[in-house]
């Protein structure tokens, strides 16, 4: 048996709490390896032998990466809703970094490409061909002329395919280019699984689906072509979600990232527990295939079962029937449920030892829809795999991203894209604060086993006497502090704040709208006094929750009837008054 510190697998039939637990490093993990390192790893937990240091920080939303031959990184930022419209820095979506010195830090940045001022909103994928930069932004690939000695492309770019759909809940475009010039790229599909209310309880989903002829699929164009316009023709594979992270193996042979689909408990309670629905469907690798169909949205991966299964919304009975879905294509590597796998990299130098060369680094952006269970990923891991197949388990290669509280809502980085420098570095993004980090081996070139990071454990107090200002009663803290709305209580406010954090009726609130409702990638900032759906009065928040939101004004969520779950009047009360007391604190 390997050791519990190396095992990160799905166990047929087993509980996700067993699966997590076997994935857990040894307790006590030291954390004197960080001597080995100067520094502090950037705030990274990283396997013996590893050094981490922060190669750039604040650079915008970083999302991918590529690396020059002369080590030149360039980086795709984003902007937009997603990241709720905030400043930028100013100048082009695009940077390129370069360390001058061998410190291990850029001390070159430049910025290129379209600012916000000629309309640009950024981008995804970025991809080095040939003597260009390629990279997405708007609805656009445009490649830019590198020159020799330029670290930052002067030139002006040029369009290579317009017309991308940037519509829905999945508007960026991961890409690559093989050595023939074939650019593949990624269209994410426009709704969770093509439902007729998308997210909302019991809707089915369209048959056909109409949505597939122009996303959730794969398309082929040419790198070299210019001018080329996106249309249903060019389609290389479909079923696939949203698949973000591309890299070929050294065989040629081209896999893709896919996020697993949402809310199988939410919206189908009836036929799943709240447990089932996070930890269902499995993320995924996908080879990619000419015409191959990977079964999206009719079906789903259960990591448990090792099939695809009938998704609900097409007649699925909670994972019992296989039906059209044994005729699709599964994966080749699986994940635990909603960690948002935002790239991947095969390892092909050998600058770290044996038992990472052909193996798999995937980016893990993390959960926001693992509520009322703890959200999960937030991490960088790698798989091990040759010859098309896994050879092992996976490990955490990298945690610490998101500190000790791994949500949406309050993570002060979240991996995002993943490039491998010619010297074998690894550089890893992150799209909330725009910090990048390059990470080494230093340790024995001829180690023979993987090993995962040290877990990251929240810091306990040197005092075991030692009581929380706020007391120990149990309705102390936060709650205790907050306004209360007229008409309500004190105890409702309280009861609301258990129930929005999910200690309560399995509620999924801080799932989207973060931690203490301060916003999420995917839901509103309740704290900002904002409304957008009432007139932010007890009664309007209450028939909001008991409403739900279908169509989303400002945010990427659509949220259900009261979030998903069976909350009974008086929970809904209670809700409604924690939002309005956390709407209404001073700043």
């Amino acid at each position: 048996m390997q050791p519990a510190a190396t095992v990160r697998t799905w166990v047929s039939a087993a509980p996700m709490a067993f699966v997590l637990a076997l994935a857990m490093p040894l307790a006590g993990a030291t954390s004197s390896r960080a001597a080995e390192c100067p520094g502090d790893n950037g705030g990274l937990s990283l396997p013996k032998g590893f050094c981490a240091s922060i190669f750039a920080d604040k650079v915008g939303h970083a999302r991918q990466m590529a690396v020059a031959p002369d080590g030149t990184l360039y980086v795709n930022t984003w902007s937009g809703r997603y990241y709720q419209n905030n400043d930028l820095p100013p100048g082009g979506f695009l940077v390129a970094l370069k360390d001058s010195k061998g410190t291990g830090k850029a001390d070159v940045i430049k910025r290129f490409g379209e600012t916000q001022a000629e309309g640009g909103h950024g981008g995804t994928g970025i991809y080095l061909y040939k003597n260009y930069v390629y990279a997405e932004i708007n609805d656009r690939i445009i490649r830019y002329p590198l020159k020799d000695g330029e670290i930052a492309p002067e030139g002006k770019g040029e369009t290579v395919l317009s017309g991308m759909p940037i519509t829905g809940d999945h508007p960026m475009h991961g890409f690559i280019i093989d050595a023939n010039g074939n650019l593949f790229v990624e269209m994410g599909s426009a709704t969770n699984t093509c439902e007729i209310k998308n997210r909302m309880p019991h809707s089915k989903g369209h048959e056909p689906c109409i949505e597939q002829e122009t996303r959730a699929g794969i398309w082929k164009y040419d790198a070299n072509k210019l001018d080329q316009k996106f249309s249903p023709a060019e389609r290389y594979a479909t079923g696939i979600r949203n698949g973000e992270g591309f890299d070929f193996d050294a065989a040629g042979r081209l896999y893709v990232t896919q996020h697993g689909r949402d809310q199988l408990h939410e919206d189908w309670p009836e036929l799943y527990t709240a447990q089932q629905g996070f930890d269902l469907p499995a993320e995924e690798v996908l080879e990619l295939k000419a015409g191959g169909d990977y079964g999206w949205p009719h079906c789903y991966y259960d990591g448990f079962q090792k099939k695809l299964v009938l998704a609900p919304e097409y007649g699925g009975d909670g994972g019992k029937t296989v039906g059209v879905c044994a005729d699709k294509l599964g994966p080749v590597a699986i994940f635990p449920a909603h960690w948002a796998p935002n790239d991947m990299k095969i390892y092909k130098t050998s600058a770290f030892p044996e038992p990472y060369h052909g193996g798999m680094f995937i980016a893990f952006h993390g959960s926001w829809n693992r509520a009322p269970g703890p959200q999960g990923g937030y991490n960088v891991v790698f798989q091990p795999f040759a010859d098309g197949k896994t050879t092992g388990n996976f490990i955490v290669f990298a945690d610490g991203f998101a500190g000790t509280q791994k949500n949406p809502g309050s993570a002060p980085h979240r991996p995002s894209g993943l490039a491998v420098a010619p010297d074998g570095a690894l550089y890893v993004s992150d799209d909330v604060a725009g910090r990048i980090w390059r990470i080494t081996y230093v340790g024995d070139p001829n180690a023979k086993e993987l090993e995962a990071a040290p877990e990251v454990q929240a810091q306990a107090s040197g005092d075991k006497n030692v009581l929380p200002p706020e007391g120990i009663h149990p309705d102390a803290g936060d709650a205790a502090s907050l306004p209360v709305p007229p008409g309500a209580t004190a105890d409702q406010v309280a009861l609301g704040k258990k129930i929005f954090d999910g200690e309560e009726a399995g509620a999924t609130c801080a799932g989207c709208h973060g931690a203490g409702g301060v916003g999420s990638p995917v839901g509103a900032d309740l704290t900002a006094g904002k409304w957008l759906w009432s007139d932010g009065s007890l009664a309007g928040l209450k028939k909001t929750i008991l409403d739900g939101v279908e169509t989303p004004r400002e945010h990427a969520g659509a949220m259900p009837p009261k979030g998903g779950v069976d909350l009974t009047d008086a929970q809904v009360d209670a809700v409604a008054a924690y939002v309005w007391a956390i709407g209404h604190v001073k700043k």
